[in-house]
């Protein structure tokens, strides 16, 4: 396994960002975190020496661009991206205003978009390369309530084909891993019971999905296994969508 990489994980502090944040750790790589929670990053175990937190707001280029300064202050390069970072409100769609769809759309697709032009020097030159974008299963069948979620994250899709086009000739690849509906503990303050309910049931698997069930894909899409593989959705939902 490739090991004393760079990786940035956005959404660091969250229940999906810290699992991604400890496996690589694991692995023996740098990561930098980053998260609007600045508690939230300090809360991040560390007994390796190889973690760097970094406070930012990613809808803010200024921010954007001190992420991709403390990767070029510590060690020069960017192995792989996890664009993990994203909200997931819930609104009737005739309630949502234009505000309120730029504001997801900022969150969701316009900033892992320029995170990832951001870094992309840091990134090139290398001949290896991994972008590792967290979209979501909700855009095949739709989830009433989330049209403007739903967009962004159909978004995530074009954006991730676009770039695997683009950057395959520098050894970069760039995927998508597309969860179901994920049992962290914000997805279960902010979810509706009776959706978290149906989506077992339309489950192959009939559990709750868990942040840990998606690690393992992240982590592969990340790694020298994953090198001949570009482009791609890997849905993680338990069985909802065969594609």
């Amino acid at each position: 396994m490739k090991s004393d990489r760079t990786v940035i994980v956005t959404g660091a502090a969250g229940g999906l960002g810290a699992l991604f944040v400890e496996r690589f750790l694991e692995n023996g790589d740098t990561v930098i975190a980053t998260d609007m929670s600045e508690d939230g990053l300090l809360a991040l175990s560390d007994e390796t020496g190889r973690l760097h937190r970094i406070t930012a707001d990613l809808t803010d280029e200024a921010d954007i661009a001190r992420i991709a300064e403390l990767a070029k202050e510590t060690t020069g390069r960017v192995d792989v991206l996890v664009n993990n970072a994203g909200w997931f409100p819930v609104q009737p769609f005739e309630q949502i205003t234009a505000q309120d769809y730029r504001t997801v759309l900022d969150i969701n697709l316009v900033a892992p978009a320029m995170l990832t032009r951001a870094l992309l020097p840091l990134m090139k030159g290398h001949r290896w390369g991994r972008i590792v974008n967290i979209g979501s299963g909700s855009i095949y069948g739709g989830v009433p309530g989330q049209v403007h979620y739903t967009s962004a994250k159909a978004g995530i899709v074009g954006m991730t084909r676009s770039l695997a086009r683009e950057f395959g000739g520098e050894g970069i690849t760039a995927n998508i891993v597309a969860p179901g509906l994920t049992l962290t503990a914000k997805a279960r303050e902010v979810l509706p019971k009776a959706l978290q309910d149906d989506q077992i049931g339309q489950r192959s698997i009939k559990r709750e999905e868990v942040p840990e069930d998606l690690v393992g894909t992240v982590f592969f899409l990340a790694s020298p296994g994953a090198d001949f593989v570009t482009g791609q959705t890997i849905v993680v939902d338990g069985g909802i969508t065969m594609l």
